[in-house]
Parts: structure tokens; sequence; C-alpha cells
């Protein structure tokens, strides 16, 4: 039996209402656009002020050599979104045993790639061990910091789902400020 690359995988596939409907293969998901779930855990210190980024690897089949302050994935079949999360997190940064707190679940749509992204925030200050096959490099910065990365696309590129998510809870977050 042959290795299974990355596009051979299989995932959950998904209705635009956000219902599971069968599997697919990642690859057939990505080339034809289908409705499928991914996962995004906002990892931040325990103190709320820091956030980890990270940038992909050259060779990610979907926005390779971006910036991202989510880790995540695809959900596979059978799946809980949530477990999902936890799998991602503990892959992508080696962080596990944190209480993962749900935020949103968003469709993400750019005309090419469709989901819908269930996100989750976990607070943790431990060490990172990012997995080399995903993970170019992972740091800690703050949220001002963050900001002003976003605000410099030349040079700090986000993937633009990322950039969707954080955006939303940055302004979810302002509005929880105002409302108090």
């Amino acid at each position: 039996m042959g290795v299974v690359g990355a596009e051979d995988e299989r995932v959950a596939v998904y209705d635009s209402a956000g219902r599971v409907t069968g599997t697919e293969t990642r690859g057939v998901v990505y080339r034809d656009g289908i409705w499928h779930g991914a996962t995004g855990v906002l990892v931040r210190s325990l103190d709320g002020g820091r956030v980890v980024v990270h940038r992909r690897t050259a060779d990610k089949l979907v926005f390779p050599s971006l910036w991202d302050c989510w880790a995540g994935g695809v959900i596979d079949p059978g799946e809980d979104p949530a477990d999902a999360a936890a799998r991602e997190l503990a892959e992508e940064l080696g962080v596990t045993g944190v209480p993962l707190v749900p935020i949103e679940r968003f469709p993400f749509d750019d005309g090419r790639l469709r989901y819908h992204v269930f996100t989750y925030e976990v607070r943790y200050d431990g060490p990172l061990h990012p997995q080399p096959a995903e993970v170019a490099w992972a740091g800690r910065i703050t949220l001002d910091e963050l900001r002003a990365r976003l605000a410099d696309p030349r040079h700090w590129p986000f993937v633009p789902d990322g950039r969707m998510g954080i955006e939303r809870w940055f302004a979810a977050s302002q509005d929880r400020r105002e409302r108090s």
C-alpha cells in the first residue's frame, strides 16, 4: 500500500448551510471549491496580551509561506470540530491539555476555497513545538504588533481566512469593550 499524500487525505464535506454531507479528498475539495469544514485556534498568553503567530511552510497546499495567527486545519470525516481543533493545535504547535473556548463559526469563500471555519481560543504560555512540515517559524507577539503586521500586507502577507478571522475577533472584542 502506498503512502497517502496530503491531496489524497479524506476530509468532511459540508453544504453551504454548514451541515456535513459526506467526504471527499482534500485535493478534489480544493480543486473544485467544495464546501468543507476547518478549524482555527487563537493561542493567547495567560494575561491575554500576546498571541502566537506562525509562518506556513513553502510546500503547503493552500496559502504557502504566508503568516497566520490561527493554528488549524481541515476537519476529518466523522470528526467533531472541537476535536479537530485540539488535534490541529497539537499537530501544528505541540500544544495539548488546554481547554478550548469556542469563539464563532463563519463561512469563508474567496471564490476558490469555500469552508466553514470553527474558531476557538486557548490561553497558554508554555513552550511551542512547531511541526517542521507545516510551520516554518512560530513565536509570540503583542496584540498591537499583530495589528501592525495586519496593516502591512506587503511585508507580512497573512492567509486570507486568518486575516478575516482575526479582524472579526478584533471587532467583537471592541464591541464587548464598548458594551461594558
